[in-house]
């Protein structure tokens, strides 16, 4: 059998085919996925997986409507308190940019005040504001690190997030118990004795149930 030679598409095709794209409702991209894995969007159980994915995937990345000032909310507070001050085991999800499947785990934030102090309760909403967007692990370190030192301005910020990737539990590797590790020290925190109280108070147990 003769080998059927590959068409490159030409310019107008392309843009035939982007038009009818941008033309197309975020329920028909799905459905067209759908066709295009070997399934059958008619059948029963998907015929309302667009409209579920669709709503799924607004709220997994509704970090983008949102900004880490309109959180925060001036929820800041003058109080003459210049130690540390940690927030762990900030639970987080998140979507890889690569293939956009989910990782997850806990952040832990620290940072020194510099005269002022933030409602406890707002860093874990800034973890949101950046966790629900296309991310990689590394600039949302960075990311909440740096939003964190803009808004409060303390004497430096400490963070580190420990998640776990499933494009590399449920594909590639396949390796199920790898858990990534990455940190952003600001200000006072590039110092070795700050950066090495605010690790070792990580590694601590809990007591008391806390």
């Amino acid at each position: 059998m003769k080998a059927v030679p590959m068409v490159k598409p030409t310019s107008q095709s392309l843009q035939h085919e982007s038009a009818a794209l941008r033309h197309a409702t975020f329920e028909d991209l799905i459905r067209e996925m759908i066709l295009r894995i070997g399934e059958d969007p008619s059948r029963e159980g998907l015929l309302d997986t667009p409209q579920r994915v669709v709503k799924s995937m607004e709220y997994l990345t509704h970090g983008y409507s949102q900004q880490p000032a309109d959180v925060v909310n001036d929820a800041l507070f003058t109080v003459d308190y210049d130690e540390m001050v940690i927030v762990k085991d900030i639970e987080m999800f998140s979507m890889c940019e690569h293939h956009m499947l989910p990782f997850f785990g806990k952040v832990h934030i620290a940072y020194i005040p510099n005269g002022k102090v933030i409602g406890l309760s707002k860093l874990p909403r800034l973890v949101e504001v950046f966790a629900r967007r296309l991310q990689v692990q590394e600039r949302l370190t960075t990311q909440l690190a740096e939003a964190i030192q803009e808004i409060i301005q303390p004497q430096g910020v400490g963070v580190v997030i420990e998640a776990r990737h499933l494009c590399m539990m449920m594909r590639g590797v396949e390796k199920q118990h790898s858990a990534a590790i990455t940190s952003a020290m600001l200000g006072v925190f590039r110092k070795q004795a700050t950066r090495h109280e605010f690790l070792s108070l990580l590694r601590q147990k809990p007591t008391n149930g806390f």
